[in-house]
């Protein structure tokens, strides 16, 4: 059902960090609760701005959007130039599934910084590193016998196309889910969760423990077919009742606001990460429907198994430009009722909102 609590928080200040990081073993039970990761010391938070108050006329839109959404909706959207930040139900973690995508991007990204690894640097995909779902550079690997690529590439094949392969052979070339987590914890980013790499949390979603055999053809979904409804419908609602990588729409909103104004990585780094998120080409129906001429969206979709009618998240989170500049991050997450477009059709409303409000006030 949707949360009908709307709470508004204000200001730029970093949510804190909690001991959120999840691992999973395969000799567990698929839906044995998750372990802790060994605590890792944050740096301290960034100095607080005074706290400045959203337009009321803007939090009282959004909060009508979430309200009257068919499912359970988290909205935030801080305001790079004046400094706040308005939510609906924006403290709850919801499946971030794609989404995530974007911290193994950002600890790519502070890799080449810390000249740790270069986006030059060339690594070859064999069959052992195919996943599951939208892998489109798969077909490069299987009809070469392998396929050789740079850091580079796997990085703006897994933001701009959503590969999962590209994703996970990125994440593993960073040092893996620890290191994603890790950067998560020292940054300071919030209630943002990260699992094990899509096979291992896709797997965990259906009530499967991930064999690399389904990574070729349907055989992912041949397995998941023969499990007993009972086991996929338990899998399903605890991954959606505490999703293995959750996030709160708060945090990923700062997460973004930061991102945007070079707090997380180098002046080269941020500029080609936004660069390449404007290159997104998933998510044609979401925030992007709703753009006026001269608007721009830099962003990350990320869109859930189907169970049932139900949908184990949609989202959209990035960096809405006005023509003059003007920023705004918004993360916009939903866990619908029902798959007939109504997420869609609420990143579009979101965005029409946050377009009129900035059109009222020029």
């Amino acid at each position: 059902m949707t949360s009908l609590s709307c709470r508004f928080w204000f200001g730029i200040g970093v949510a804190a960090v909690g001991g959120l990081a999840q691992a999973q073993s395969a000799q567990l039970d698929p839906l044995a609760p998750l372990p802790q990761a060994a605590p890792v010391r944050p740096q301290p938070a960034p100095a607080q701005m005074p706290p400045r108050v959203a337009p009321a006329s803007l939090r009282d839109r959004l909060a009508a959007l979430g309200r009257a959404f068919n499912g359970n909706a988290g909205i935030s959207v801080v305001s790079l130039k004046d400094g706040w930040q308005a939510d609906y139900n924006a403290m709850s973690l919801f499946p971030q599934q794609s989404c995530s995508k974007l911290w193994v991007a950002i600890t790519a990204m502070d890799a080449v910084d810390r000249g740790r690894v270069s986006l030059n640097d060339r690594v070859t995909l064999g069959r052992n590193d195919l996943t599951l779902f939208h892998q489109p550079i798969s077909a490069k690997v299987l009809g070469n016998g392998g396929h050789t690529t740079t850091l580079g590439t796997l990085l703006f094949t897994a933001i701009t196309e959503s590969d999962n392969t590209a994703n996970d052979k990125l994440m593993r070339s960073v040092g893996g889910p620890q290191a994603v987590r890790d950067m998560i914890s020292v940054k300071g980013l919030g209630s943002i969760r990260f699992y094990e790499g899509e096979r291992a949390l896709q797997s965990k979603i259906a009530g499967l423990i991930w064999s690399q055999s389904y990574s070729i053809g349907d055989a992912f979904y041949k397995a998941r077919g023969a499990l007993p409804t009972s086991v996929r419908k338990a899998s399903f609602e605890r991954y959606i009742a505490d999703p293995y990588d959750g996030a709160a729409p708060h945090s990923v909103a700062l997460s973004l606001a930061r991102l945007k104004r070079g707090e997380l990585l180098s002046a080269a780094s941020t500029q080609r990460l936004l660069n390449t998120m404007a290159s997104t080409k998933t998510g044609a129906l979401r925030v992007r429907a709703a753009l006026r001429p001269g608007w721009k969206w830099s962003h990350k979709t990320g869109t859930g198994q189907d169970f049932q009618g139900r949908v184990g998240g949609i989202n959209d989170i990035g960096i809405l430009t006005a023509p003059d500049g003007t920023s705004y991050a918004m993360a916009i997450m939903t866990v619908p009722n029902r798959a007939d477009g109504a997420s869609q059709d609420l990143m579009q409303a979101v965005a029409r909102v946050v377009i009129s409000e900035y059109e009222a006030r020029r």
